[in-house]
């Protein structure tokens, strides 16, 4: 008889090395038995932490997995020519057929959530036969180069234009890390990109993971961001159960590219959260868990009906 303490694997990291040789750091909770697994995408600039309160509220019954984007946290640089999205959905492709088994139900925030439209498009006969459910969680399929950071006019404009500029020159930089200390990063992250009220702990997070990430790698990315374009590739997702969640004070991914979203996923779930701004998985953590406890219930379901 199988015991508990071999169904089970405890929260943990290991490592995940992807076919150009990239090192991934990963973490993995939840009963390897589950009905299926919940893989966790964060987005630019952050790393798996993102979710930590997520996770916290979801049923431990849930299998989780997430992981740091190559450049991102306790993962490998990506080098300038693997800075891209299209690249992230292959590590993504890789990780799902190489540590789950079964179903998966792919959560995405911001740039995690333009990583799962750009793995639709590249790797379509993997999404058909394992991707059961997906959700979107305050991202956009398209058009980042025009946004404004929520500043009206001319000064839209140039803050769009500095955040360019200044991705270019940190795309140049050789450090590991930005000499920064997280006093100089916290007022910036406080604005940008929370809503009203957010947590000191929540702002912490955000500017720690920030100084965590590899600066080149940060720089190119957001140059792939800005040429960002997948609506098309929604289609192939149109069929699957989804949710769609936005900020009503998003500055990044304004609530115009999540309806964006959910008009080409006719049968998704769309919740708009009033005062919430970038940061979903921290500002709104019970309702971000609450929606994704639903979703990945209502695609285990059919599984265990068959069982």
């Amino acid at each position: 008889m199988t015991t508990v303490e071999t169904r089970r694997n405890p929260a943990g990291a290991h490592r995940f090395v992807t076919a150009d040789g990239t090192a991934l750091h990963v973490r993995t909770s939840g009963p390897l038995d589950s009905a299926l697994t919940l893989v966790l995408v964060h987005g630019w600039t952050q790393d798996h932490r993102t979710w930590d309160s997520v996770v916290e509220r979801l049923d431990p019954s849930v299998r989780v997995l997430r992981y740091d984007l190559r450049g991102h946290g306790g993962s490998a640089p990506a080098s300038p020519d693997t800075a891209t999205i299209p690249q992230l959905a292959d590590d993504l492709a890789e990780l799902i057929a190489a540590r789950t088994d079964g179903p998966v139900v792919l959560a995405g925030h911001s740039m995690g959530g333009m990583t799962i439209m750009e793995l639709a498009e590249r790797h379509q006969e993997l999404v058909s036969k394992r991707v059961a459910g997906v959700a979107f969680v305050a991202t956009s399929s398209g058009q980042m180069d025009r946004i404004t950071l929520g500043l009206p006019g001319v000064a839209g404009r140039g803050a769009a234009r500095f955040e360019r500029r200044l991705a270019k020159l940190l795309s140049r930089r050789r450090a590991e890390a930005l000499p920064l200390p997280p006093s100089m990063v916290r007022p910036g992250a406080r604005l940008l990109v929370f809503g009203d009220h957010p947590r000191r702990e929540d702002v912490h997070s955000v500017a720690e993971q920030l100084l965590c990430a590899h600066p080149a790698s940060v720089g190119g990315f957001q140059d792939a961001i800005s040429r960002h374009d997948r609506r098309v590739a929604l289609a192939v997702l149109r069929h699957v159960p989804a949710v769609v969640l936005a900020g009503e004070k998003d500055r990044l991914c304004p609530v115009e590219h999540a309806r964006v979203i959910a008009d080409e996923l006719p049968q998704a779930g769309f919740a708009l959260y009033p005062g919430a701004g970038h940061m979903l998985p921290q500002e709104r953590a019970d309702e971000v868990a609450a929606r994704l406890g639903a979703l990945t219930r209502a695609c285990a379901g059919p599984r265990r009906a068959s069982a």
